[in-house]
């Protein structure tokens, strides 16, 4: 394994969740200090005194996740629309308050958002969730340029159809008709490897991805633009 993280320190939310185990597993594979954080984001100082007891940090990988609720968008009603952005928008804009200026004042820092490529494709049943990835993704397009001037880089992976234990656990793996539409919608064929995508969110915390600002990369084996 390559050394392209050493000596950075790397904060991942939600560790046990989504693709926080993957990702903490990888990023020290290739040299990274990471802190893995269990920490609930929902309170709204939760984000502040994570980021004021993690120490300096050169990247944060806000990793938010929970079950995507399948509600027609009818029935969606204002509590679960509270809950889902309360869990997974309301965190990333406290987050980047408290450690943004921290990076700024270092002179460097990334903040990478593990997001979804809902936002990007149109889903039935699934509005909520979907816009609560979409506030994320254009959060993190605004965010990004404004914060390049300080050398603050955001960026965010935009990802679908990839193994993860929250929205693909191995009982749904199995099921042949989540083969089937794994055959029929994904151009890849089958799930991208939860390794597969970590190693690419570890190249985008590495130094060799100080070119990009603000910008979205889908990791969905092809499914949003077939």
């Amino acid at each position: 394994m390559s050394a392209m993280l050493a000596a950075k320190r790397i904060l991942v939310t939600q560790a046990n969740d989504f693709m926080g185990p993957t990702l903490c597993e990888v990023l020290a594979a290739h040299g990274a200090e990471v802190i893995a954080s269990d920490t609930l984001l929902t309170e709204p100082d939760a984000a502040e005194r994570l980021i004021a007891g993690s120490g300096d940090l050169d990247v944060l990988v806000a990793n938010l996740a929970l079950p995507a609720p399948s509600t027609p968008a009818v029935e969606v009603t204002d509590d679960e629309w509270r809950a889902i952005f309360a869990a997974i928008v309301d965190p990333l804009p406290r987050l980047v308050r408290a450690v943004a200026p921290r990076m700024a004042a270092r002179g460097h820092g990334k903040i990478l958002v593990m997001g979804s490529a809902s936002a990007l494709r149109g889903m039935r049943r699934t509005s909520t969730y979907s816009a609560a990835r979409g506030a994320q993704l254009a959060y993190v397009q605004a965010v990004g340029v404004e914060l390049a001037r300080d050398n603050v880089k955001v960026n965010a992976i935009a990802q679908n159809f990839v193994e993860n234990p929250t929205y693909f656990p191995e009982e749904v793996q199995r099921d042949p008709r989540f083969q089937e539409r794994l055959r029929r919608e994904v151009p890849l064929g089958r799930l991208v490897a939860a390794r597969e995508d970590a190693e690419f969110a570890a190249y985008l915390c590495s130094d060799a991805a100080d070119c990009f600002v603000g910008q979205v990369f889908p990791v969905c084996g092809g499914w949003v633009t077939r």
